[in-house]
C-alpha cells in the first residue's frame, strides 16, 4: 500500500508518496511533470550499482531517456569541489530550464543534487528518490539543499522545493545496518520534538523498524513525513518552528565538524548524540525533568545509538573546539547560540539566548577536555 504525504506549499506543493515498489513505478510517476521525454538522473556509485538498472528500466518504459551522473560516496562529495563537477557534468547533457534532475540517493545525493538544481541555469526542478532511512524521514522533504565547507555543514545553500518525492520502502532492505540506525536517530526526533504518541510508539515497535518489518517501517515513515510536512508548510524558510526540527544538531553538527565529516561518524549517530546531550542540557538548566531525559537517552541508546561523547568515534572533543563550531551555526544569532531544547518528552522549543559559557560548562561535565 502506497501512503501520500502533501507538502503544503500552494502553488509549489508536492506529494511524498510512500510504500514498496515505487522505484518500479518511477517512470510513470515521474513522466506528468516532464516537458520533454529526458531528464538526469544524479545518485552514487554505490547506489547506482545496487539499484540504478531498476530506476533505468522503469524510466524507459515510459521513452524517458536518462543519463547517470554517478558521484563518489560519502559526505566529502557533498563540497564546493563536489557542486562544481556536477554542474560541469548536468551542462554537458544540455539540459534546459524546462528540464528536471532526479536525486537518487541518500541525504548527500539529495543536498548536492538539490542545490545543483537551485542554481543551474537560475534553476530548474527535481525529483527526490531517496535511498536511505534518513534521507526519507527527513533530508528529502522541505527543500533544504546545500553543501558543507569548512566553518561548517550545511552552510552554502538555498531552499528549492522538489516537485516530488518517492520513498520506495524496498530499497531500504540493502542499507546497511549501521546506516539504519543512524537514520532512525531521526525518526525518534519527531516523538522527542513534538509527539510524544509517536515517541512511546517508538519505544515499543524500534525493533521493528530497525529489523525493516515492513508494517512498522510504513508507520514510522509515513508518521515522520507526516510531522515534517506539517512543519514545513507552516515555516518554509525555518524562520519559526521549523528550527524544531534541529533538535540534537547544533552538538551533532559540532560533533561533526571535529571529526571531519568521514565514516567515522555519520550525520545520523552525530544526531542522536546530539539529541540525547540537549535533553541532558535541557535537565541541567531546569528545563525539564531528569527522568525525561534519562528516557530520551535510553530509547537513543536502545537503537544502537551513541548517546555520550565517551561513545562518539573521533574523540576525545574539547568543549573550546566545540563551543567554536557552535558560533558558526545557522541558528546564532548576534554571538548568542541558539539550542533546540525541551521542557519535556514530546514538547521541544527554540532557546535563542544561550550563553556560550555554560555550553562550554556543560561539555566539560559531559566529558570534553577543557
Amino acid at each position: 500500500m502506497t501512503r501520500r504525504v502533501v507538502v503544503g506549499l500552494g502553488a509549489r506543493a508536492y506529494d511524498v508518496e510512500i510504500g514498496p515498489g515505487l522505484l518500479d513505478q518511477a517512470g510513470r510517476r515521474i513522466a506528468p511533470l516532464l516537458r520533454r521525454r529526458r531528464t538526469a538522473v544524479v545518485s552514487d556509485e554505490t547506489v547506482w550499482a545496487l539499484h540504478g538498472e531498476r530506476l533505468t528500466a522503469a524510466l524507459a518504459a515510459e521513452g524517458i531517456a536518462a543519463p547517470p551522473v554517478t558521484l563518489a560516496p560519502g559526505e566529502q562529495t557533498k563540497s564546493f569541489a563536489g557542486l562544481a563537477e556536477l554542474t560541469d557534468r548536468l551542462l554537458a547533457l544540455e539540459l534546459d530550464r524546462g528540464d528536471l534532475i532526479i536525486a537518487f540517493g541518500g541525504g548527500v545525493v539529495g543536498d548536492l543534487a538539490g542545490f545543483a538544481a537551485a542554481i543551474y541555469k537560475r534553476g530548474i526542478d527535481f525529483v527526490q528518490i531517496p535511498t536511505t532511512l534518513l534521507a526519507q524521514v527527513d533530508s528529502s522533504v522541505g527543500g533544504k539543499t546545500a553543501i558543507d565547507v569548512a566553518a561548517g555543514k550545511n552552510l552554502v545553500g538555498a531552499f528549492h522545493q522538489p516537485r516530488l518525492v518517492l520513498a520506495d520502502l524496498d530499497v531500504l532492505q540493502t542499507l546497511p545496518d549501521r546506516e539504519m540506525r543512524a537514520g532512525y536517530a531521526e525518526v525518534i526526533k519527531y516523538g522527542l520534538l513534538g509527539d510524544f504518541g509517536f515517541f512511546e510508539w517508538l519505544e515499543a515497535n524500534g525493533p521493528k523498524v530497525l529489523a525493516r518489518d515492513p508494517a512498522a517501517l510504513a508507520q514510522a515513515v509515513a508518521r515522520s513525513v507526516e510531522m515534517k510536512a506539517e512543519i514545513v508548510a507552516e515555516d518554509e524558510t525555518e524562520r519559526g518552528r521549523r528550527a524544531l526540527l534541529n533538535l540534537g544538531h547544533t552538538f551533532g553538527h559540532a560533533l561533526e565538524a571535529e571529526t571531519g565529516y568521514g565514516a567515522a561518524l555519520l550525520h545520523g549517530e552525530a544526531v542522536a548524540a546530539g539529541q540525547a546531550m540537549a535533553f541532558r542540557f535541557s535537565a541541567a538548566k531546569g528545563l525539564c525533568r531528569t527522568q525525561d531525559a534519562r528516557r530520551a537517552e535510553a530509547a537513543i541508546a536502545a537503537a544502537g545509538l551513541p548517546t555520550r561523547l565517551s561513545e562518539v568515534a573521533g574523540g576525545p572533543f574539547t568543549a573550546d573546539a566545540l563551543v567554536a563550531h557552535m558560533a558558526q551555526d545557522k541558528k546564532a544569532e548576534g554571538g548568542r547560540l541558539t539550542f533546540i531544547l525541551a521542557r519535556g518528552l514530546g514538547d521541544a522549543f527554540v532557546a535563542k539566548d544561550v550563553e556560550a559559557g555554560f555550553v562550554r560548562d556543560f561539555l566539560l561535565a559531559e566529558g570534553a577536555l577543557p
